[in-house]
């Protein structure tokens, strides 16, 4: 048995008034396959050229280990030069994935490698952010604190992306007080015995190559998996719903500075006792 996934729809153009009609009005997600072809960074943006530019650079490294109390928010578990990173990747499978790099205060000449798209949503210019990963490494499923709109520019290699919008949260064993669902789901390959609420949920699917553009709307869920070594880079629009730009002041302001206290107050108990609550609410909703 597998996820009720159904396949993410894929354009090779699109226009800013057929995305609006057909994607961000309705919510629904759309792979753009031919969009960034005139951007220098199509031709330029592979490993070898991170390397060359950014080579120096001290990295923040992110694996796959279940959460921590004594981890902040977003906080590393390993630094490294680009350089080095770039080796790693290329040499052999790696659970380090860069998570959150902000290209705009990192490399500033690499703004020179593309524009940003007119889709008909106002992009936050200040905040393009870089995500790398080697060969079956991959995020846990989560969604992100601001709830944006997020199109999401992957560069070399091919990446596996499952989505799941807001609706699907009762079945997906989300922790409370965080942006994740339980990180021991394989949403690769599920066991369904251990994880029976999987068996309602609905939702997308795709591969992403080198210059195709995924459009996730406002606070979908998303796993992501190298299928192979190389990166992506996300520009975001705020959330335009009011219950989602609710959802993401309190997301910023409240639910993150509370996980955070908790986590000093009671510390492992905190993380445990989530992690035990979303198997229970879960459960006892579907």
């Amino acid at each position: 048995m597998k996820l009720n996934l159904q396949d993410i729809p894929r354009v090779q153009h699109i226009t800013k008034e057929d995305f609006l009609k057909h994607y961000f009005k309705p919510q629904k997600p759309v792979v753009i396959e031919r969009f960034i072809e005139d951007w220098p960074a199509y031709k330029k943006w592979n490993l070898d050229y991170m390397k060359d530019i950014a080579g120096d650079k001290i990295v923040p490294l992110y694996d796959d280990r279940p959460v921590d109390y004594k981890d902040g928010f977003n906080e590393p578990h390993a630094k490294m030069k680009m350089s080095e990173y770039v080796d790693l990747l290329k040499k052999e499978p790696t659970k380090y994935r860069i998570f959150l790099w902000n290209v705009l205060k990192e490399i500033p000449q690499l703004q020179k490698d593309y524009t940003f798209p007119d889709f008909g949503l106002k992009l936050m210019k200040r905040l393009p952010m870089l995500f790398f990963g080697g060969k079956n490494s991959h995020t846990f499923m989560h969604h992100d604190i601001d709830m944006a709109n997020i199109f999401h520019f992957h560069f070399e290699g091919t990446k596996q992306c499952i989505l799941f919008d807001q609706k699907q949260n009762d079945y997906l064993y989300k922790i409370p007080h965080s942006l994740i669902t339980r990180e021991d789901i394989d949403f690769s390959n599920p066991d369904f015995e251990k994880w029976p609420a999987l068996k309602n949920a609905k939702g997308w699917q795709c591969e992403l190559n080198h210059g195709q553009v995924l459009y996730m709307p406002e606070g979908y869920w998303h796993y992501m998996k190298y299928i192979t070594p190389g990166f992506s880079m996300s520009l975001r629009a705020i959330a335009r719903h009011p219950k989602n730009f609710g959802k993401a002041v309190y997301n910023l302001f409240v639910m993150r500075n509370y996980d955070n206290l908790m986590r000093r107050i009671r510390g492992q108990k905190w993380i445990d006792w989530k992690n035990e609550q979303a198997i229970t609410r879960t459960h006892k909703s579907f």
